[in-house]
């Protein structure tokens, strides 16, 4: 059985202290979540380079999918990650991958994962992406880094990832693959820390031009009536893309400040970080509420706080980073 990293076993894993299950938000996305854990399973800071939280926005319809920048990941441990083309079966390039040393990071279908067991597991399909570490095709077995974990699954479940039930007339889902390039010796912690100070101006400059949690509250309490004419399932997915987002990032926002400077300089920009991600918690808990009861208007200020903590995290951060404040009245402009 190939593996990229041997010495982890399922059976005795730690998530990362990121995904501790005293946190707001246990687990974040997908991507993340699992970008976490590999860098964990190395013995490299996570929190470094959690810089990007600064640049989450409302998109509309969703606040923005967080994910590191694959550049990031280069220039702080020396991680290269590329698309990987599938023109054979997923499970021969992983294979291929994994005995050069490389992880793949593929989409799957987590109606086969047994980790999202009460969630998704043979119940709904859905896309999620996952780092395979091992891999026995001869037996059918996976272990592989999804969400907040690490994890084992075989036999049909395995079968069903790699589409094995497909004829040779099917036409197969392709999914999206990347693989990441693992450097010949890590970066030292001291070189890490250094070059995360140095990423977190350039994060901030690119931050949004005007306050997302007032943009989103706008459209908050017509999202929501509109989710409570749907299947109460649509609730779940929605909560995701918005207070979930919203939420996680932040959280994460503060754990990357906290660990920059232990010393407490980021201490104020941190614990708003923190305040929006509780009432976004406490938002998520009032939506569904709302769509039970279908009472809407309530929904229009749940926010607040969390939209005026966003404006003094960033007016401290651009004192804090000698950035130009962006003033609590010009973030209530509309975009």
């Amino acid at each position: 059985m190939q593996a990229v990293f041997p010495h982890i076993d399922p059976q005795t894993y730690r998530p990362h202290a990121l995904h501790a299950q005293d946190r707001i938000w246990p687990e974040t996305n997908c991507y993340v979540d699992l970008w976490i854990e590999v860098l964990a399973a190395q013995n490299l800071p996570p929190e470094a380079m959690l810089g990007f939280t600064l640049n989450q926005d409302f998109e509309g319809d969703q606040f923005t999918f967080f994910k590191v920048p694959l550049e990031d990941l280069e220039t702080l441990y020396g991680i290269r990650v590329g698309e990987l083309a599938i023109f054979d079966t997923v499970e021969s390039h992983v294979a291929a991958q994994m005995a050069r040393g490389r992880l793949t990071l593929v989409e799957m279908d987590s109606y086969f994962m047994p980790d999202t067991h009460g969630v998704g597991y043979r119940s709904e399909h859905g896309k999620t992406t996952v780092a395979i570490n091992r891999m026995d095709t001869q037996n059918r077995s996976l272990d592989y880094f999804h969400n907040g974990g690490f994890f084992h699954l075989d036999g049909d479940d395995f079968d069903g990832l790699f589409q094995r039930h497909l004829t040779a007339e099917d036409m197969p889902f392709l999914p999206y693959t990347e693989f990441a390039k693992f450097p010949d010796r890590p970066a030292s912690a001291a070189s890490i820390r250094e070059i995360s100070a140095r990423l977190l101006p350039g994060h901030f400059a690119r931050r949004p031009a005007a306050n997302p949690i007032r943009a989103f509250m706008d459209v908050f309490p017509l999202q929501a009536e509109a989710v409570a004419e749907r299947p109460f399932a649509f609730f779940h997915k929605y909560a995701f893309n918005t207070m979930r987002q919203l939420g996680a990032n932040f959280e994460l926002a503060a754990s990357h400040l906290a660990w920059l400077r232990p010393d407490g300089f980021f201490a104020a920009a941190a614990n708003d970080a923190i305040r929006i991600a509780e009432v976004a918690k406490a938002a998520q808990f009032q939506l569904a509420r709302a769509v039970t009861r279908k009472k809407f208007a309530p929904l229009a200020d749940a926010l607040m706080p969390a939209a005026d903590a966003w404006d003094r995290m960033m007016d401290v951060l651009a004192s804090e980073l000698g950035h130009p404040k962006v003033h609590a009245a010009e973030s209530r402009v509309d975009a």
